[in-house]
């Protein structure tokens, strides 16, 4: 019997944190953890050996880190369910729903249509996806008749 023991690093936990925050759907893929968590340390070692302080070579390790995880879908549906669903939705439904939308085929296709870096969330694009989410989550409630919070079909 193999027991796995978990590397204890200040980047691993860091991402792990931001992953289970943003990114909750992206929290068990240990190899790109790994991987980015030991890029962020290599950096961070090299600026510092290059005589960058420690403070400006945690900057430099955080970019790697974060490297094309500033746009969270999460988020975004998070911001949807909340702003627009307040009423049918309330807290903490958005956070429990999301994981569900992440999987669904209608809400992936719209995420399909864009191309989401990592300053997406400041483009003119990004109220074009938002509006779209709205809709594709108004006929998912709508098509499959669930039960919002002051609807007819609350039982």
């Amino acid at each position: 019997m193999t027991t796995t023991k978990k590397e204890l690093s200040y980047f691993r936990l860091k991402l792990e944190a931001y992953l289970g925050e943003h990114f909750p759907e992206r929290v068990n893929e240990n190899t790109f953890i790994t991987a980015r968590a030991d890029e962020a340390l290599t950096t961070y070692c090299d600026a510092v050996a290059q005589g960058f302080s420690h403070p400006e070579a945690e900057t430099m390790a955080s970019e790697v880190l974060y490297q094309g995880l500033h746009f969270s879908k999460y988020n975004t549906l998070v911001s949807v369910l909340e702003n627009e669903f307040e009423k049918e939705l309330p807290s903490p439904l958005p956070e429990k729903l999301v994981p569900i939308l992440l999987n669904n085929k209608a809400v992936q296709s719209v995420f399909d249509k864009y191309e989401l870096t990592d300053d997406f969330g400041a483009s003119l694009e990004y109220e074009k996806l938002y509006t779209e989410l709205t809709g594709a989550i108004v006929l998912i409630i709508e098509v499959n008749g669930l039960p919002t919070i002051g609807s007819e079909n609350m039982t």
